[in-house]
């Protein structure tokens, strides 16, 4: 399957969308992204899969690290949400949970009891050099303190995985790697076990998918703006079923940092386009959620990302914003609430498709 297949530019269409069984998952800045999306939309969901992330508003986690609120937030996102000097500096799970339950009481997101009956899919690579365990395992802890029963969050900490989504494809990185295009090899489908997961009992994937790989206009659903820091064009699977009428649900499926479809290097601020690497699309394409996704009519939407590097956004890596960068205001941030620029046009795409 590849992305020339559907060459032209499409409007994201409609379908018989199951509402509140759909789901979320990511790697790294996508799995940040997954949380942030999951408790701000969770009665949209059924469920959410993080691979490599940490808790909800984990860039707030110390405030006072520096005078400036926006420097203190990205300094907590290296230093406590990414790689903590010592374990016991990761972040704080039950005052990222307070701050959960306090926007809920706020209005900024969904109401906490939506997350009762979900299930989550939490993964950390014990060869991880880039996202500490640590850090992921306080994501299982805020969960739980927010009313997710341990039984229903898988969480996976024994594989000897770099800092990656993993797959069963033999051309990716080894199993340890640490690099982009942060897809290593394993043996297995992660996405299958994701989906499995959270979806319960799923047919087994397509061997031959037939349905559509289409690309969409995304900035209808951000306007265009600048600081939304998303590309011109979004991605998303349809199973054939799906588009002659069959029930779906919807999966979302957040790429990481240096994984949109456009990525590309900024040297001195510039895009190096000179320099394009060869693997823009291999998160759309071979990663596995088309295929278990195309025999269990689930839509899988691909929203994507891109590198910005200037005085309003900057944002060189192409990550989703899980530390203020898109927000209006630093000292008011607004990136992990509902009204964020980045959670307002994906779930707007959800809602277009139906969910």
């Amino acid at each position: 399957m590849t992305i020339s297949a559907e060459s032209k530019v499409v409007q994201l269409g409609a379908y018989k969308v199951q509402r509140g069984q759909s789901s979320v998952s990511g790697l790294s800045s996508g799995a940040f992204m997954t949380v942030q999306l999951h408790l701000a939309h969770s009665a949209s969901f059924a469920g959410a899969g993080i691979i490599a992330g940490g808790p909800y508003r984990c860039a707030e986690s110390y405030r006072a690290a520096a005078l400036v609120a926006e420097d203190a937030y990205v300094q907590s996102s290296l230093y406590i949400c990414m790689n903590p000097l010592v374990p016991q500096a990761a972040p704080d799970a039950a005052h990222l949970a307070q701050l959960a339950r306090q926007a809920a009481l706020d209005g900024d997101i969904d109401d906490i009891a939506h997350l009762g009956g979900h299930r989550v899919y939490i993964f950390t690579g014990s060869e991880d050099k880039v996202v500490a365990s640590p850090v992921v395992a306080r994501t299982r802890r805020f969960y739980e303190l927010l009313g997710v029963h341990a039984a229903q969050i898988r969480y996976v900490d024994d594989v000897p995985a770099g800092h990656a989504i993993l797959t069963d494809n033999p051309e990716d990185s080894p199993l340890g790697a640490n690099q982009p295009p942060y897809i290593n090899r394993a043996g297995y489908m992660q996405s299958h076990d994701i989906l499995r997961h959270i979806h319960g009992d799923l047919k087994p994937p397509a061997e031959r998918p037939d349905g559509r790989l289409v690309r969409f206009d995304q900035t209808e659903f951000f306007g265009n703006e600048q600081r939304a820091s998303m590309s011109a064009y979004g991605y998303a699977y349809v199973p054939r079923a799906v588009e002659q009428g069959a029930p779906a649900r919807v999966h979302i499926a957040l790429h990481g940092c240096k994984q949109g479809y456009n990525y590309t290097d900024f040297v001195n601020g510039r895009p190096d386009s000179a320099n394009v690497p060869p693997y823009g699309n291999r998160y759309i394409t071979s990663t596995g959620y088309n295929t278990i996704a195309d025999s269990n009519h689930i839509i899988v939407l691909y929203p994507q990302a891109e590198g910005r590097d200037s005085a309003l956004t900057q944002n060189p890596e192409g990550c989703w914003d899980w530390w203020g960068y898109s927000s209006p205001s630093a000292e008011r941030p607004d990136y992990h609430s509902r009204s964020a620029i980045q959670i307002q046009a994906i779930h707007r795409m959800l809602q277009r498709l139906g969910g």
